[in-house]
């Protein structure tokens, strides 16, 4: 009988039906970002030992809006574009580890299950959503990458609107922000199957192993987020706005490092 093949389940004797590829995995897309300050003490809540808050600005946040296209080495996903094109949401935060400072994601919402299991993979909490942006285009009404043009983006989870943007853009900048601007410090967690602690808990360290990028922009945001039963990104309240970017980027993650492992 031959092996039982995929990288991601399900598995099966010539592996087609997997989920996702194995790594390296290729990203091109198109990045909408909010930054701001909250209270430092929300953030706290959300960082697990052994992680800590950031020694400096611990109350930044990003919430980053991404419309993206995907694929494994093969790009086959990019000629059979459900495979690979789909739009997340995701706020992250900045914390300390051993003297460094880390980025790291605390809610992230995607609109496919292809994603869903990429991000089980890597320790990105990901939640299924409903997220839209606004797409430049260099004609008709859509708005062009340039001074003055104006960005939608929504986000919705389980019927109920959690966060909506405006973001304007002013001037070219030198980067599109500096909260998710250091490797992703992430738990990769699994309860065991008797509910008595976790099967796997590591502390991990990822982040692109290339990257490319168009000029970024930099303008300001109107932005609101909205409580939900099942939902507390809007714990994470807005009390001084930062700066707002747009950027096209290009991306490869092929793995990252571990930290440490639970006990």
């Amino acid at each position: 009988m031959p092996a039982a093949q995929g990288f991601f389940p399900p598995k099966t004797a010539t592996g087609r039906a997997s989920l996702i590829p194995a790594p390296p995995w290729h990203y091109s897309g198109d990045l909408l970002t909010v930054e701001y300050r909250t209270d430092p003490a929300r953030v706290r809540e959300l960082l697990p030992e052994p992680l800590d808050l950031a020694a400096d600005d611990p109350g930044a946040v990003a919430l980053i809006w991404a419309d993206w296209q995907s694929c494994g080495d093969s790009k086959a996903e990019l000629l059979d574009p459900v495979r690979a094109q789909y739009k997340e949401c995701f706020a992250v935060v900045r914390c300390g580890y051993r003297g460094r400072t880390y980025s790291r994601c605390v809610y992230i919402w995607v609109d496919k299950d292809f994603a869903v299991a990429r991000g089980i993979h890597q320790g990105y909490p990901k939640k299924l959503g409903s997220i839209h942006l606004t797409r430049p285009h260099p004609f008709g009404p859509a708005p062009r990458i340039e001074a003055g043009a104006a960005f939608g983006a929504t986000l919705a989870a389980a019927d109920r609107r959690l966060a909506q943007a405006v973001v304007t853009l002013r001037e070219p900048a030198a980067t599109n922000g500096f909260v998710n601007a250091h490797p992703m410090a992430h738990h990769r967690q699994l309860p065991s199957i008797d509910g008595k602690g976790l099967a796997l808990d590591e502390l991990v360290a990822t982040g692109a192993a290339s990257f490319e990028g168009g000029q970024a922009w930099s303008g300001e945001a109107e932005l609101d987020l909205f409580d939900a039963p099942t939902e507390e990104l809007a714990a994470l309240k807005v009390l001084e706005p930062i700066g707002a970017y747009y950027r096209q980027v290009g991306v490869v993650w092929d793995g990252g490092t571990l930290l440490e492992r639970g006990l």
